[in-house]
């Protein structure tokens, strides 16, 4: 078990963990939508998943009530305000922000994956970009120095949007892809940590969990 994890040990902690939204138009439904590998992953250290909505009227006060001390913003979906983007989700968007702006108020715990990594460095000031060759495939990582337990192995890739080193905004650098695009952001004050990879895909490394479970513990 990590430092992190063995500080906390005795606590469970709970992990809010946001949801795609799937339009299916033959049954006129949006519906919101987790692969339950999730569930297992946060289990797996010990914690308490519980997925959030789109599409309340309030998110906000929704997580208030939850007691969150963590949020993992989920992959997949498209960022509504990109140009050309598909598979859109505005509520999903809308849901995000108001947590965003939420955790950063209450210094809540922000593991943000993939898509949710792109919506991180949305809210501080960056730019996604369209990339080639990181859909379906595996690669190795550039770590810069940093104290987050960030993996060391290759990691999976699943997006055709991310970030380039111009497009971070005012989040740090704490990981590259071989094509220079950014694999993995952290806020430089606040524990909140982006990853382009999917943690609960394919292997599981304890690196990633660690990720987890070192920011939950930076908020207490």
């Amino acid at each position: 078990m990590n430092e992190a994890a063995v500080a906390r040990a005795h606590v469970r902690a709970r992990v809010g963990v946001t949801q795609r939204v799937e339009d299916l138009a033959d049954r006129g439904e949006r519906r919101d939508a987790l692969d339950q590998s999730w569930a297992r992953w946060v289990e797996s250290g010990g914690d308490i998943m519980i997925p959030i909505p789109n599409g309340l009227v309030d998110p906000v006060g929704h997580a208030r009530e939850l007691e969150l001390d963590a949020i993992v913003l989920s992959g997949g979906n498209d960022l509504a305000h990109l140009p050309g983007a598909t598979n859109s989700s505005p509520e999903r968007d809308a849901t995000e922000a108001a947590l965003l702006a939420f955790a950063t108020e209450q210094g809540l715990a922000i593991l943000a994956v993939c898509r949710g990594m792109q919506m991180l460095v949305h809210h501080w000031g960056g730019t996604p970009t369209r990339l080639d060759g990181h859909v379906a495939t595996t690669h190795l990582i550039d770590r810069a120095p940093s104290s987050w337990p960030l993996r060391t192995g290759p990691v999976n890739s699943f997006h055709d949007w991310g970030i380039g080193r111009d497009g971070v905004g005012s989040l740090d650098v704490l990981a590259t892809a071989p094509d220079g695009s950014v694999e993995a952001v952290a806020h430089p004050t606040l524990p909140q940590l982006g990853i382009m990879w999917h943690p609960e895909r394919a292997e599981p490394d304890p690196a990633d969990r660690a990720l987890l479970d070192s920011l939950i513990a930076a908020t207490r």
